[in-house]
């Protein structure tokens, strides 16, 4: 379904999870407050295969990856639950796709078969093979299969290059979902594995291997971040035993511990500061940092400090699961994947409003979006909460989409568009009324 609208958008660009520097917001999209699966729908279009990759953008087009099973698909479950783990991989043919829609009507330009054949490993029932969003510098996209390998196109779908990486095996055989960052021109990948992880830099042009680090982790879920400071450019890797931050060249800068026992938002910086965060469920280390730049040796607190010479303050009980945190004014909100909405000061660290429950299903694992004075949460069911911003916790609305949509993906922003991928489809949100 595709309506047609002429709705301003300058030149919009979202590169990479998250977005701009990974932060979740866009300040300068003029978003709608409400929604539904027909209400303020620009257009829909159907998405086959299972993927929980973001969405990016380039331009007037969309890219995002997706994985075809020519057979049957077990259906994921929503909420939170255990059992999940399948100890065997499927032994049908699947296809690793990269696709391309025009960001003005939704259609299909182009989309290409990366890989075909049996998948080699198991996957958590929630999981998916293309659960790593892809990145793009505006002129070539590079696509990321966890087990795969790295497959880099140029906006009109012609293949550049790639880079198969051997299958290894992760904790419970739940798959893998780190996504590669992009910095100048160069490619980082973070595979934290059961076997042996590592970070391994590409060239952005050739896919030629530049450098690789081993990694004294196991399985992790966290992308990595390229933190541009004051003082020096780092490569930020959370991880299970430590937070590692790395120079451009591989050399370790510093390390971190106090991690939860799995890993999964990713970092991002504000006010000269880098925030960290895990939050497995079950653990009782689910801490948030806030770290200053200059950092060298081992950096980890002891047990009775929340804060030293280069970690301007800590939660130890904070962090999220999933959703990765946000930072918005001079806010950092927690999402909990139950529902549930914290904010804290971002210099301080100081509690604003303890946990709120926010209406809907209470399962929540895509990360908030920010944009115009409002904090948009997403929950699996498909329901977007809209919340104002500020130190006074009030929910504005509720905009459920279609009851067969399950929603894991974080959503991307596009000029005035919502960028928002369910399990069925890619939706397109925009003020249509005020098109028309």
């Amino acid at each position: 379904m595709c309506l047609l609208s002429d709705l301003a958008a300058a030149e919009p660009h979202w590169p990479q999870l998250r977005g701009p520097g990974a932060l979740g917001v866009a300040d300068d999209a003029n978003l709608p407050e409400s929604w539904s699966a027909d209400q303020n729908v620009v257009w829909k279009q159907p998405i086959a295969g299972r993927g929980w990759s973001s969405p990016i953008v380039a331009g007037d087009r969309v890219f995002l990856t997706t994985a075809v099973n020519q057979g049957p698909d077990e259906e994921p479950r929503k909420g939170l639950y255990f059992g999940g783990n399948r100890s065997e991989a499927p032994t049908t043919p699947h296809q690793w796709k990269v696709v391309c829609l025009d960001i003005h009507s939704g259609n299909v330009l182009w989309q290409r078969v990366a890989h075909e054949g049996a998948p080699t490993h198991p996957l958590h029932v929630k999981n998916s093979y293309a659960s790593e969003t892809p990145v793009t510098d505006g002129q070539r996209v590079y696509a990321y299969f966890g087990n795969v390998g790295v497959f880099c196109y140029d906006l009109e779908g012609k293949p550049l290059w790639s880079r198969r990486f051997e299958p290894v095996k992760t904790r419970y055989g739940w798959g893998t979902a780190a996504s590669p960052a992009l910095h100048e021109d160069r490619l980082y990948i973070v595979n934290d594995n059961d076997e042996q992880s590592y970070l391994v830099a590409l060239d952005a042009r050739t896919g030629d291997e530049v450098w690789r680090v081993d990694r004294d982790e196991q399985s992790n879920w966290a992308t990595p971040y390229i933190w541009r400071n004051e003082l020096r450019t780092e490569i930020i890797t959370p991880g299970t035993v430590k937070v590692r931050s790395y120079d451009l060249s591989g050399k370790l800068l510093y390390e971190l511990g106090g991690m939860s026992t799995i890993s999964i938002p990713t970092p991002f910086s504000r006010f000269g500061l880098l925030y960290v965060s895990s939050g497995y469920i079950l653990d009782r280390k689910k801490p948030v940092f806030a770290i200053r730049p200059g950092a060298t040796g081992d950096i980890s607190l002891a047990d009775d400090e929340n804060s030293n010479e280069y970690i301007q303050w800590s939660q130890k009980m904070a962090g999220p699961y999933n959703p990765s945190p946000l930072v918005y004014g001079d806010l950092l909100y927690v999402l909990l994947d139950r529902g549930l909405l914290v904010a804290y000061d971002a210099h301080t660290g100081e509690e604003v409003y303890g946990r709120q429950r926010l209406p809907g299903s209470g399962a929540y694992t895509s990360s908030p979006w920010a944009s115009r004075g409002k904090i948009y949460c997403l929950d699996e069911d498909g329901t977007t909460v809209v919340v104002q911003a500020g130190p006074e916790f009030k929910v504005i609305g509720a905009n459920a989409l279609a009851e067969d949509d399950m929603c894991m993906a974080t959503p991307a922003i596009a000029g005035n568009r919502l960028l928002l991928r369910t399990s069925a489809r890619l939706y397109c949100i925009g003020n249509t009324d005020a098109a028309e």
